[in-house]
């Protein structure tokens, strides 16, 4: 198999207008051009990535990272954003991983992905997964519903900055930890 190198090389020169970063082990690509790209590693004869292995997310929090600015290194503030990475291998070649990495704006609203179900109909349920638990929008998804929250769940439970709330009264399922914290909230009813 190619390297990174030769395959991001490939990409960019396949791919109108794509540009495609290395990031350690990985290859970042914008999502403008996401599809164009998994397009390209499904159907290149050499590559044929025909088998998306993975496909998770991460949540990245703003912070601060160092960079270099001529001699000197300079520590900026970077946004934060979510991440939709995905592994993808060739059954016919007997090779990979390839791993993608594509990268939401932000974190604020509903961040939104391109779905690639469309080209890899097994990433119909980890783009369903990615949403319930991130709050990823994934664009030209066939069926795009919670998976394993309840439909009145509010909230994201894998984003960083999720805080369970204090009154677990909702839950559909009460178990006997969750009856637990119950009481340290809600004093007992006489009898």
């Amino acid at each position: 198999m190619e390297t990174l190198e030769q395959i991001r090389a490939r990409i960019e020169a396949a791919v109108s207008g794509a540009q495609v970063a290395l990031d350690g082990k990985s290859l970042v690509v914008g999502r403008q051009h996401l599809l164009d790209v998994v397009r390209f590693l499904k159907n290149d004869p050499a590559l044929a990535m025909d088998y998306c292995a993975n496909l998770c997310a991460v949540d990245w929090l703003p912070r601060k990272v160092k960079v270099k600015q001529g001699d000197a290194e300079v520590e900026q503030e970077r946004p934060g954003y979510l991440e939709v990475v995905y592994d993808f291998y060739s059954m016919a070649k007997k090779h990979g991983p390839v791993q993608l990495k594509c990268r939401t704006d932000g974190r604020e609203g509903t961040p939104e992905m391109p779905s690639i179900t469309p080209l890899f109909h097994g990433a119909e349920l980890q783009e369903r997964e990615a949403y319930d638990l991130y709050g990823i929008w994934f664009t030209g998804h066939p069926d795009l519903r919670r998976i394993l929250m309840w439909d009145e769940f509010k909230d994201y439970p894998m984003r960083k900055d999720y805080h369970p709330p204090d009154d677990f009264k909702y839950e559909p399922t009460p178990h006997y930890d969750v009856l637990a914290r119950e009481k340290q909230h809600w004093p007992a009813k006489p009898s």
